[in-house]
């Protein structure tokens, strides 16, 4: 099971920076933990969680395994991306493909020229959604046109189709985009058919100049209270900075470097939890002396979906889980000393798994 978040953004705004350093973060760790180039522009980093070490320490694992999310460099947006300017019909086709998108905004000033003269994130912000609008209300309209003939043919599906697709086509002639729109439970099936680029969670990561990272500018505030606005999340940082934090041989190195600069943890590490956090995810965990490892599942799944994330026939077979809250594992001792104080569990098939279960999955083939 695979999540992506898309990194987007204008011209001369740090993109590439950004990608680089996640990317060189991952294969600086590529001796613990398996790092993936995909494609040139696609990189697998590996979500930080200290759970995992202090299971591990218990369990007294060989291997030690985070979970992961993906990262699309995403090729660069001009305006008129929706009518086809520049790598406009590959820039939306990429972003169809993401499950939740990363956009950064440039929040410094400097020597490198802004494709659009001054700095000013939120005219940048506008910029990108405005292409995104226009390319869903284009795409929306095609499909109401096609739904209304098929309605007025008897056709029951277009019948049902044709009210939530006017009240996007509508939203979104007003500009507003179609992830406020309220949608009802029986209208869900409909809106994964639709693909809709407005319809995915925004990540905004502020981009401000290497002495700012700490405290912020006036352009990252205005960022931040944008984001509030729209419901989307924010992150603040350098981004040549995270680089150089990226290319330190050492985790005592890079503590002693983020330390100087008055910060608790990378900007590089806030991005990827916030990705992980605007994809609505958790992690579970499995436990032993061969290995302890992070696993991720949407909040809300099941014990045998969580089951069929390491296997599918753990999904298919399943029978039962053995689960312990994670914090009971470590502070008792482990799987043994937990079970004898009565903090193992026995679930079924129902169980709504929590972020922070150690499972252990019985099943039979």
């Amino acid at each position: 099971m695979g999540f992506n978040c898309g990194i987007v953004g204008l011209p001369n705004v740090g993109k590439s920076t950004l990608f680089n350093a996640l990317t060189e973060a991952a294969q600086a760790e590529a001796a613990n933990y398996p790092f993936c180039t995909i494609e040139p522009n696609v990189g697998r980093v590996p979500v930080p969680d200290p759970r995992l070490h202090q299971l591990a320490e218990v369990a007294q694992s060989r291997d030690v395994i985070p979970t992961q999310l993906e990262f699309v460099d995403i090729a660069g947006l001009v305006r008129g991306a929706s009518k086809g300017e520049g790598l406009g019909n590959q820039f939306l086709g990429n972003i169809r493909e993401v499950d939740a998108i990363v956009h950064l905004l440039r929040c410094f000033e400097g020597e490198t020229s802004h494709v659009d003269g001054g700095v000013d994130p939120i005219r940048d912000a506008e910029a990108v959604e405005t292409e995104l609008l226009i390319a869903d209300l284009e795409s929306l309209e095609r499909q109401h046109q096609q739904v209304v003939k098929k309605a007025r043919g008897g056709d029951k599906e277009a019948v049902a189709k044709k009210p939530l697709l006017e009240r996007l086509i509508a939203a979104l002639q007003e500009g507003t985009p179609a992830r406020d729109v309220e949608i009802a439970p029986e209208e869900q099936g409909f809106l994964k058919e639709m693909h809709l680029l407005t319809r995915k969670p925004v990540l905004y990561v502020a981009n401000v100049g290497d002495d700012e990272v700490a405290t912020g500018n006036e352009h990252s505030e205005r960022v931040a209270e944008h984001a509030r606005q729209h419901g989307a999340g924010c992150v603040t940082i350098a981004a040549a900075i995270e680089a150089e934090v990226a290319a330190l041989p050492s985790a005592e190195e890079k503590r002693a470097f983020l330390d100087d600069l008055g910060l608790s943890e990378s900007g590089l590490d806030r991005v990827i939890k916030a990705g992980y956090t605007l994809l609505d995810l958790i992690t579970f965990f499995t436990a032993g002396p061969k290995e302890t490892r992070a696993w991720t599942t949407v909040r809300g799944a099941t014990a045998p979906e969580a089951a069929g994330v390491i296997h599918s026939d753990m999904q298919r077979g399943f029978i039962r889980a053995e689960t312990i809250h994670w914090q009971d594992f470590v502070e008792l001792g482990g799987e043994a000393a937990a079970k004898d104080a009565g903090k193992m569990r026995v679930e079924g098939r129902d169980y709504v798994v929590q972020d922070g279960d150690v499972m252990h999955f019985r099943f039979n083939v």
